[in-house]
């Protein structure tokens, strides 16, 4: 059976075939060639997307981000399509499920929504329920650099608290919105923002995310 990881790592192997190379992303700074590059490092190469959360790491891997970028885009998106090998922890179907399905999720959306003829994606209940959980269990890491309060809804009710403080700003949302929310792509994101003038322009100006 397909997971919602597989699913969308398929898509963003797809998007990027489609696009080509040298096509926008929403990712500051970075073409598709280099969001390929950079999926391709995350899971095959540990020695070095050490550096995607230790600081000291991060020269390493803009090094071999950078020799990754400069392989044929073809087999780059083709080592996305295929997956890890299979020696790497990501080739556990439980493991690529829990930390691939958000990763591939937004990455797909960032090659959607940077380009100018993009339309919006109808996801089914089931998948963004999945992603709803994997958002209510990390809020706090996505709001941590909220100058703000900040609480995540679901139009059904459902909440989480990503920042504590005031004054504090609601966000309205399916969850597959307001994880890119989240994520640092504010201008990006279909939500609907509940609060004062000054702290709705300070949360959608702030560098959210992991």
């Amino acid at each position: 059976m397909s997971t919602h990881a597989k699913r969308e790592r398929l898509l963003l192997a797809d998007l990027l075939e489609t696009h080509g190379p040298d096509a926008p992303t929403l990712c500051e700074g970075w073409k598709t060639r280099d969001l390929a590059a950079h999926t391709v490092v995350r899971e095959r190469r540990s020695d070095a997307a050490g550096g995607l959360l230790i600081k000291q790491l991060a020269p390493r891997l803009e090094r071999v981000q950078g020799e990754f970028a400069a392989k044929p885009y073809d087999e780059l998106v083709q080592l996305i399509r295929t997956g890890p090998p299979r020696m790497s922890p990501f080739a556990l179907k439980q493991v690529d499920e829990a930390a691939n399905t958000v990763e591939f999720f937004i990455h797909a959306e960032d090659v959607r929504r940077a380009q100018p003829d993009w339309t919006p994606r109808e996801l089914d209940p089931v998948f963004e329920d999945a992603l709803w959980r994997r958002l209510e269990t990390a809020a706090r890491m996505y709001g941590r650099k909220s100058p703000v309060g900040l609480v995540l809804r679901r139009p059904n009710g459902q909440t989480a608290v990503a920042n504590r403080g005031t004054p504090v700003v609601t966000a309205v949302g399916a969850p597959s919105e307001l994880l890119l929310f989240v994520s640092g792509r504010q201008e990006h994101a279909d939500v609907e923002l509940d609060g004062d003038k000054d702290a709705l322009a300070r949360v959608t100006q702030a560098n959210l995310g992991l």
